[in-house]
């Protein structure tokens, strides 16, 4: 009973750190969007609200939580509420089976890095996660009654279901050369050959550029941004939203963001390692200074990508709707099946 009053515990704490860290990742992401943004723009930015303009998002957060909640008479009430929140529930919901590190050892109880990062099929549950996230965008399109916003809806999950067989096929090819589904296997078979550098980004370059292009398409972020852009459709399926409610969704893009480049570094970035043994600097494996060592490599690997990311969409024109189309299932789906036969065939005849 005690072992098992002790999983609780522990599970709920790190429920509650996982949670907070992520919603203050988010808060990160939206500054950081508006610093750089402005910075290519030669503008100055936030600059008000605390330090720097740090402060600005939070800011942004209580200014919304002040909003009136407004719900339009002809929309369906109960869907209109619930799916800001399965799009955001879905987004922190993932980071269930995400690890963070290697397992360190306090007070002779070894702890994992994450909820369930010992998954065995981690990385399934992500594409299962990630996939019932379509059905918060396409209930908040339906549900608010609002051409602009069904036609936002649609064009999300078709975006959506076009871009997931891509992503899926570049996942299995690198399945295929760790030969597991578990997450935390993935990055231990990127460091363990080639003196911890055999990164899949340098064995699968294809499968990064593929999964990296589809995640930005899942993200609904630019030039894929087409189930909101603002000049065609207002702003696409949370055009009949304020408050937080339209909040939620504004976290929402930010935590895909955060969780899209999560798994991007855990696939192809080799996880919380770096090209060389950890015990150089000092720190012995199972320490807890070695697993907070790794938590900020996987944060720092994370945030290069979101800002990547942010510099795409400042640079990048949005495609048309027949381009987005053409891009998936013309060019991308093509590339990933072609991919995904060559890293089998590379396998077979190695091992």
């Amino acid at each position: 009973m005690n072992d098992i009053l002790w999983i609780v515990i522990e599970t709920s704490i790190k429920a509650i750190v996982i949670i907070s860290l992520l919603l203050f990742s988010a808060a990160i992401s939206v500054y950081l969007e508006r610093k750089i943004s402005a910075w290519m723009q030669n503008r100055i930015g936030p600059n008000r609200v605390g330090p720097f303009g740090f402060f600005q998002p939070f800011a942004d957060v209580f200014k919304l939580f002040m909003k009136e909640d407004i719900i339009p008479d002809g929309a369906n009430k109960f869907f209109h509420g619930v799916a800001p929140m399965i799009t955001l529930g879905i987004a922190i919901s993932v980071y269930a089976v995400i690890p963070f590190g290697d397992p360190i050892n306090i007070g002779g109880r070894v702890i994992q890095m994450g909820i369930a990062p010992q998954a065995d099929i981690g990385i399934l549950l992500v594409l299962a996660l990630t996939s019932v996230g379509v059905f918060g965008i396409a209930l908040a399109g339906w549900s608010s009654n609002n051409k602009y916003s069904l036609l936002g809806g649609i064009r999300s999950t078709a975006q959506m279901i076009s871009y997931e067989l891509s992503m899926g096929l570049a996942i299995l090819a690198v399945i295929v050369v760790a030969g597991s589904f578990s997450l935390s296997d993935i990055v231990t078979d990127q460091y363990s050959h080639w003196n911890g550098f055999r990164w899949n980004i340098f064995i699968q370059p294809l499968g990064f550029i593929i999964f990296f292009v589809t995640g930005l398409a899942e993200t609904n972020r630019a030039p894929f941004d087409l189930p909101e852009a603002e000049q065609e459709l207002v702003s696409g399926y949370n055009t009949e939203y304020s408050g937080m409610r339209f909040g939620m969704f504004f976290l929402a893009e930010y935590a895909n963001m955060a969780t899209s480049s999560a798994i991007i570094t855990l696939l192809f970035l080799g996880g919380w390692t770096l090209p060389f043994n950890p015990e150089l600097i000092g720190l012995s494996v199972g320490s807890w200074q070695l697993g907070a060592f790794q938590f900020l490599v996987f944060v720092i690997k994370i945030y290069l990508l979101i800002c990547t990311m942010i510099w795409i969409r400042w640079t990048l024109p949005r495609f048309r709707y027949d381009q987005l189309m053409n891009l998936g299932w013309k060019v991308l789906l093509p590339l990933a099946l072609v991919n995904f036969l060559i890293s089998g065939l590379v396998v077979l005849l190695i091992k």
